[in-house]
This record gives C-alpha cells, sequence and structure tokens, in this order.
C-alpha cells in the first residue's frame, strides 16, 4: 500500500503530494496514481541528483523517466550545514534519521526553498509520445517518489544536490570544529589572563550551591522533552536512543573521550529520572 493511500502521512510526503494534486488535470493524476499502485513504475535510482526511472507503459519496452530539481550550490549547502548545526535539536534529530519539523526554516533562513514551488519548478523528461508535462509516467513516479521519501526524508535532500552521508558527516565535523576553536579560543584567554589579570579580591565569588544544580528558570522547548508511555520514572525505556548516541563521541583523544562519555552517562541518566520523576509528581530517586 502507498503512503497517499494513509491518512496519517509524514508533513514532508503531504508537502510532496500537494504539489502533484495542484495539477489541473486530475484524470492524468488517477491514470498516475494507478500506474503507481499497480507496479508500472519498474525501478526507480538515483544518478548523483536526478532520479531514473523505467515506466511499464502499452509499449512492450518500459518508458525511461527523468526527474530532477536544481540542485544547491556548495556554498548554498555549507550555509544550510552551518545553520544545522547551531540547534542541538537539529543535529540530534538528523543524526537519528528523523527529519525535524521546522527544518524549512533553515532552509528559508539561507534565501532556498527545500521543496519546488510549483511543478514547473521539477525537471521531468519521458520517452513516450504524450506531449503533456507530466504524463502518467511521470506522474506514476512523482507518487513512489512520495513513498521513497517515507522510507528516507534525506531523499528530499539528495534531490537538491546532498546524499545522507554527505549532511550527516558535515555535521560532525562543523560540530567538533566549534568544539575544538572554543576549547582552544578558552585556552589562549585564559593564558593571557595569567598574565595580565590583577588578583581578585578574596570572598567575591558567590560560592557554588549543589542544591541549585537541578533548578532551570527557562522553559524548556517541548521537542526535547519526551516521556516514555508505559515505563515508569525509574526505568526509562533502553529502546530509544540517548543523546550521546545520537551526538558520537566527544573531540577528544580516545582515552580522554571514554572517560568524558562515562561520566556523561550517568550524569545523563540521574538528570533523566529527576525529570521524569519530577513531571509525573512522584519522589526523586537516590542519586
Amino acid at each position: 500500500m502507498t503512503n497517499y493511500q494513509i491518512e496519517s502521512r509524514e508533513w514532508w510526503v503531504e508537502r510532496w503530494l500537494e504539489l502533484l494534486d495542484s495539477y489541473r488535470f486530475k484524470k492524468r493524476l488517477e491514470r498516475a496514481r494507478k500506474y503507481s499502485m499497480e507496479g508500472n513504475v519498474l525501478s526507480i535510482e538515483f544518478k548523483g541528483a536526478k532520479v531514473l526511472a523505467k515506466v511499464q507503459g502499452s509499449e512492450v519496452d518500459p518508458y525511461q523517466v527523468s526527474l530532477s530539481l536544481t540542485p544547491f550550490s556548495n556554498e548554498d549547502w555549507n550555509y544550510v550545514i552551518e545553520t544545522m548545526s547551531e540547534k542541538a535539536i537539529y543535529a540530534a534529530q538528523l543524526l537519528a534519521g528523523e527529519m525535524p519539523a521546522n527544518i524549512e526554516e533553515v532552509f528559508t533562513a539561507n534565501g532556498l526553498s527545500l521543496f519546488p514551488f510549483t511543478l514547473s519548478d521539477i525537471h521531468s523528461r519521458c520517452t513516450c509520445p504524450d506531449p503533456a508535462n507530466p504524463c502518467k509516467h511521470i506522474g506514476a513516479v512523482y507518487y513512489e517518489l512520495g513513498d521513497r521519501f517515507s522510507e528516507d526524508p534525506f531523499v528530499l535532500f539528495q534531490l537538491r544536490g546532498r546524499t545522507k552521508g554527505q549532511i550527516l558527516d558535515a555535521l560532525r565535523q562543523v560540530r567538533a570544529k566549534s568544539v575544538k576553536d572554543g576549547g582552544k579560543r578558552n585556552s589562549k584567554e585564559n593564558g593571557k589572563g595569567l598574565k595580565k589579570k590583577a588578583p581578585k579580591p578574596k570572598n567575591t565569588q558567590t560560592p557554588l550551591n549543589p542544591e541549585l544544580f537541578w533548578e532551570y528558570e527557562e522553559p524548556l522547548d517541548s521537542s526535547l522533552v519526551v516521556i516514555p508511555s508505559g515505563h515508569s520514572a525509574n526505568a526509562p525505556t533502553s529502546e530509544s536512543k540517548g543523546i550521546l548516541e545520537l551526538l558520537g563521541n566527544p573531540p577528544l583523544p580516545s582515552h580522554d573521550a571514554a572517560m568524558v562519555r562515562q561520566a556523561l552517562e550517568q550524569a545523563y541518566q540521574i538528570a533523566s529520572q529527576r525529570a521524569i520523576a519530577t513531571a509525573l509528581n512522584r519522589e526523586t530517586p537516590s542519586s
């Protein structure tokens, strides 16, 4: 069963199919949908950012269909990746293979559009004799791509010139560079400070209070808070991936990275238990 037959569809699939449904020749769309449902699309493959498909029509040999969007330039993608990396939630969801609900804002902030505005923005060709575009063979490929988008939302990015692996690698590199550059900058500033800054007066620093560690006065982004159903506050689900798994190892030497990761895992486990217990109005677990 194809995704366009299911009432609840992913938002990015809806956007793609809405574009197709805007086509005014509805009878042609009905034939295209029938072709897709009956398996007339024999194959779909990617050649770079272009989609190549074979669609069985009325002739013995299948028709050759090509479809593509205008890919973004390398400079455009560099800006997009930089913007993605600035929000941890984008990086975490993309590294987990999920499409953030407001991912389009990343592109519009850089003067780009992830989705085409009209069907005329999609470059398509078919070897059939029908002069209309989209013909039913091209339309069938549109519907099949909706299924591909549902299975792997990164296909959308590939149509704009970047594969899933390229985007994830670029995200990891930008985030690692940001951490590394921040560490170097802080080290340099601290080194200069030892020579130039006068000693601070004693007893002017507010003492640290461990009891205030868990207090946070700002509201949390709801997309960052997940309470697994059917699990107690003391037993978070083991099936969902944690933030450390999504973001990968810290950009440190292997020995140091292992020590930092172990410490963070313990801290995050306690923090998640306390958060769930607080949300459920239960007593917090002992640390």
